[in-house]
């Protein structure tokens, strides 16, 4: 057969030849495994020798076109339909000869060691996917600076990052604050173990779509099973944290503590973050309490109480963090998360520890570094509290501009519209399993701020269990926390022994594993600590 022409083959003889070659045509009238004539002899003539085992990777040149081979409709690469003894086997009726071919994967039955072959409609989709989200995908500049008191803050900034490695529409930022107490070993650990535990919870080859809609739970799981690793290797440290995800314009934040994540968009200012301190929160101090701990103001001599409230033994002021095992274990890690999406003007984001917030108001840091990009902007911000109150403790910041426009580093100035300051006033509490806000979000355009996630509760019965369709995303017989593999008959339920109402039943997933289910039940104080025995000790300190 000449190498100028088309040679056609049956499936099994393309299967044999190590899948798809786009110099051949598939016949589904043939079943014969010998190889059909081309369109220009009558004779039949041998295949050749199969392809590599990456045929898409090896193949030759493809022969230059002649007149005498293809139709005039060269987008289609159309065989001109010949007559004579020979039968017409390429109908051509508005098909491409691609899409003709394409019956199988790529690199199908014939894939070798090599690594496993990945379906053609996998890498169409996934080219669809990246060219959807180019489009929402806004430039990213970030800036971060940082003074030291006692050396116990760390920062994490990762503005590139995939989950799928070589896929660009997998790509995504990280940005974190951990403000260290009692030592830096929370810290530090926290800060090279969130990430990777963030990823592994998440289900493998999800797409986009589904990866944002499992990202709340996978945080929940990855902030437990932090703190869960960390108690292993020390008991006196503990941190604050608060990470932010962004993938496009959906920023996703997960904080326990008081640092704390403001954005400004649209002319208005929203609090991705909570201040955990039992001073602010009364739904805190009743947990703490109903757990087994004791909260209360430090006690002088004369028997006035003095400080902030806080949780004994130990006298800590908050109520969530990583760490802090010699406080008790109602001093949980379950995090705050909150998931929006921006609109295409964009915003800014600064991410600050509490050294900062105890001096500045949101709206101070934010009107301060106005019109300065992120760099600049953050080292006012730091500059901005230490000439407020002195450095009294470690003061990071982070600032993040999120904006279309390459070289946009500073954010336009909207009038601020009356009413919109506060975030959970603002919109409508949406879950993943809302169509409004899994199914449709991705071709929304929304002219503000929309809320599409938040959820605050600390117990993990209703933290790690979700409804339809994110629930599906979960493999069944894994720990929903750890991420071990689980039998049928080890896995326990985390409704088991749940107090809320409903319909919850024993053998009803997500399940747990031995040790991650006394973890629940200790944070929940059905498993006092090895200090609980000892809380009054520490009642003077």
């Amino acid at each position: 057969m000449p190498s100028s022409s088309l040679a056609y083959f049956c499936r099994k003889c393309l299967n044999a030849r190590g899948g798809l070659d786009f110099r051949v045509l598939y016949s589904p009238h043939v079943t014969s495994p010998a190889c059909l004539p081309s369109p220009h002899t009558t004779s039949l003539s041998p295949a050749p020798p199969p392809l590599p085992s990456s045929p898409l990777l090896s193949l030759p040149p493809i022969p230059k076109k002649a007149p005498h081979q293809y139709g005039r409709d060269e987008r289609n690469w159309e065989p001109r339909p010949y007559s004579g003894s020979a039968r017409r086997w390429w109908s051509g009726r508005g098909m491409s000869t691609r899409s003709k071919s394409v019956l199988g994967s790529v690199g199908g039955g014939g894939s070798t060691a090599g690594g496993s072959a990945v379906p053609l409609a996998v890498l169409l989709r996934r080219e669809v996917v990246s060219e959807r989200t180019a489009a929402e995908r806004p430039e990213l500049q970030h800036g971060f600076f940082n003074q030291a008191k006692k050396g116990e803050d760390f920062y994490l900034v990762k503005p590139d990052c995939e989950r799928l490695p070589g896929v660009p529409s997998s790509s995504f930022s990280a940005f974190g604050i951990f403000d260290g107490h009692n030592g830096t070993g929370a810290a530090i650990y926290t800060k090279e173990n969130l990430l990777n535990n963030i990823l592994s919870a998440v289900p493998a080859d999800l797409n986009r779509e589904d990866w944002l809609a499992a990202l709340p739970r996978a945080m929940v799981a990855a902030f437990v099973k932090t703190d869960k690793d960390f108690q292993t290797k020390a008991r006196s440290s503990g941190t604050t944290v608060t990470f932010v995800i962004i993938d496009g314009l959906i920023v996703t934040v997960a904080s326990v503590g008081d640092s704390r994540c403001v954005l400004e968009a649209e002319g208005s200012i929203y609090h991705l973050s909570s201040d955990h301190r039992f001073d602010v929160s009364k739904e805190e101090v009743d947990r703490v309490t109903e757990a087994g701990g004791d909260v209360g103001r430090l006690n002088v001599v004369g028997g006035a109480e003095i400080g902030p409230l806080r949780c004994w033994p130990g006298g800590l002021c908050l109520s969530r963090s990583i760490g802090d095992q010699d406080v008790g274990q109602f001093i949980v890690p379950v995090p705050l998360v909150k998931q929006v999406k921006l609109s295409t003007a964009g915003g800014r984001l600064i991410i600050a520890s509490d050294g900062v917030w105890d001096a500045l108001t949101a709206e101070q840091a934010l009107n301060c570094s106005r019109g300065l990009p992120p760099e600049a902007a953050a080292e006012k911000v730091v500059k901005e509290t230490v000439h407020s109150k002195g450095l009294r403790d470690d003061t990071t910041c982070i600032v993040v501009d999120l904006g279309h426009e390459k070289g946009n580093s500073t954010m336009p100035v909207h009038k601020k519209q009356p009413g919109m300051g506060v975030f959970k006033h603002m919109f409508r509490k949406k879950t993943p399993s809302d169509p409004s806000s899994h199914s449709d979000r991705e071709y929304m355009d929304p002219d503000v701020v929309e809320e599409i996630f938040e959820e605050e509760c600390a117990f993990l019965s209703r933290r790690l269990d979700s409804e339809y369709p994110v629930r599906n995303m979960f493999k069944l017989f894994i720990c929903a926390i750890c991420q071990v593999e689980l039998k049928p008959n080890q896995g326990i339920s985390v409704h088991e022994d749940s107090s809320q109402p409903g319909n919850l039943r024993r053998w009803d997933g997500p399940f747990l594993c031995q040790s991650c289910q006394e973890k629940k039940e200790a944070m929940e104080g059905k498993r006092r600590s090895q200090d609980s025995s000892s809380r009054n000790s520490g009642s003077s300190e």
